[in-house]
């Protein structure tokens, strides 16, 4: 439903009909409402919390969202337009409508984001308790304190002002476009002592991102010196570079990135901090795919020193191996697990060889099973039981040991994808800086650092001693342990490609699965 209100165009505003109508039919009576009906103007002029609300919705884009998605300013120049004339009653009844669907889509982008996930395809579904709009126009409409009503419809989350800081940051940078202008690269890259022409714009451009302490050197040195090396290495660290120091191809293209394109990053990842709940009710692991990390929260508090962080291996950019984004809870741990192959990596991998050579089955300690449970029976190579595993009669599993694909721990929260945390044999990957090598599954670097930490609640494990008694126990062992939780963890697999740090830094990081360009294309379709 497109609509507009006293000459104020509105926009499709079909999904806040309800609400605003139900407001409307609430204070028919109320003591704040005028005769004529109006909630947010009395006697012929917008009432204080009305222009303060405007002034908040004014401000949209320090909230990480677009002033111009919200006509608030046509609404306070129609406002001043009518002020002290012989307005009719219904012209500030229909400007009094325009601010109120103006409000409910603001709080619901404010509190929720401006697009449901699933249309970019994440499934995020769940994520957010319902937002009753009525009741938080009636709050903003009787308040004194507009700004503090809407704050508790915000991200409650320490790391949503850090990116609104981070925001007003790179937000000051763009007005300086010409510090990412750097002059070309030679032909080769250029290391600690070597030169390079754009070393005094390089050092301007490190300063200004705080990278390289101090004010611009006054110098007309060329050379890559140790403390341009060792901002270049901050740098890096900050982008997602392997931190050499080095004035390479791909350094050269983050320090080049225009400012725009970060608040835009930032802008995107303030969006995504609105699809997770609005508050914790216990602790839950966030694995941020292409910052390709893990973070164990230890406190419902999003605090880096409550939280247990380790560098993970997620799916290739392959579609068919890309790692989803969802959430779902864990309930199980298995010490010495199984792998089952998936249909994919059995019709594409494994039975070529197998076909070659019967013998590769018990030389990669695999088994063909018949049948889903640990204990289903076990079949002999033969051209009739590969047959089978060839049509998807019988399944190939590998046996727990040091050669196993999920290595010494799996971590399962049911979902749709069959995606699960895991260890991995395959230690050399979480030493890239980009690692992106997996089918799509979560490989993680100290998976008995997480199990100990996730043990630790459960009934049977608290002692720390005891517990690490148990886990060398089922480590010791040939056959799988399985360990449910009496309280399941939640899990979110997110995509944010800029974060906000409490020491002041703001990394980015590659859109690696094209997330990023999917979201603004949808942002903008929201838009129009």
């Amino acid at each position: 439903m497109t609509r507009a209100a006293g000459g104020i165009a509105l926009g499709d505003v079909s999904r806040w009909a309800e609400p605003v109508r139900a407001l409307y039919a609430t204070h028919t009576h109320a003591e704040s409402t005028t005769a004529d009906g109006a909630i947010w103007s009395r006697s012929g002029a917008l009432t204080a919390s009305g222009r303060a609300l405007l002034e908040q919705i004014r401000l949209a884009d320090q909230f990480g969202l677009h002033s111009t998605d919200y006509p608030a300013n046509a609404i306070i120049y129609r406002a001043f337009a009518i002020t002290g004339t012989a307005a009719e009653p219904a012209d500030w009844l229909a400007l009094d409508v325009a601010l109120s669907f103006t409000a409910a889509r603001f709080v619901t982008h404010l509190h929720s984001g401006r697009i449901d996930p699933r249309t970019v395809g994440h499934d995020l579904d769940v994520l957010h308790a319902a937002l009753d709009l009525t009741t938080v126009l009636a709050a903003l409409a009787n308040t004194t304190d507009v700004p503090a009503v809407l704050s508790d419809y915000e991200p409650a989350f320490r790391h949503y002002e850090l990116l609104r800081r981070a925001l007003f940051q790179y937000r000051q940078l763009a007005q300086q476009p010409e510090l990412t202008a750097l002059p070309p690269l030679p032909a080769r890259s250029v290391r600690g002592g070597e030169r390079y022409d754009g070393m005094t714009p390089l050092r301007r451009l490190l300063v200004a991102l705080g990278d390289l302490p101090g004010t611009p050197p006054d110098s007309s040195d060329d050379t890559l010196d140790q403390a341009t090396f060792a901002a270049l290495q901050r740098f890096q660290e900050r982008h997602g570079l392997e931190p050499d120091g080095t004035l390479g191809r791909g350094t050269y293209t983050e320090l080049t990135t225009p400012f725009s394109r970060r608040v835009q990053q930032i802008e995107l990842a303030i969006e995504r901090s609105r699809w997770l709940p609005a508050k914790l009710d216990s602790p839950p692991i966030v694995v941020n795919i292409p910052q390709f990390k893990l973070f164990a929260f230890r406190t419902v508090e999003d605090r880096e020193s409550d939280m247990l962080h380790m560098n993970v291996v997620v799916g290739k950019v392959f579609p068919q191996n890309k790692t989803p984004v969802f959430a779902a809870d864990l309930r199980y741990i298995v010490i010495r697990p199984y792998w089952d192959a998936p249909r994919s990596i059995i019709v594409n991998e494994l039975l070529p060889s197998i076909r070659a050579n019967p013998a590769w089955l018990a030389r990669n300690h695999f088994e063909i099973v018949q049948g889903d449970s640990d204990t289903s029976p076990v079949l002999a190579p033969s051209p009739e039981s590969i047959a089978a595993v060839a049509r998807g009669a019988a399944r190939l599993r590998q046996k727990p040991g040091p050669d196993n694909s999920l290595g010494n721990f799996k971590f399962l929260f049911p979902n749709r994808y069959n995606v699960y945390l895991h260890d991995t044999p395959a230690r050399g990957l979480f030493a890239r800086a980009q690692r992106a090598a997996s089918h799509g599954c979560v490989r993680i670097e100290d998976p008995r650092a997480l199990a100990n930490q996730l043990l630790a609640n459960e009934t049977g494990w608290t002692d720390a001693e005891e517990r690490s008694a148990k886990i060398n126990s089922a480590l010791a062992k040939t056959t799988p342990t399985r360990v449910t939780l009496k309280r399941p963890v939640r899990v979110f697999l997110m995509y944010a490609t800029a974060i906000a740090v409490e020491d002041g830094r703001v990394l980015f990081f590659d859109d690696i699965y094209g997330h990023d360009a999917k979201l603004v294309q949808a942002l903008g379709s929201a838009r129009n």
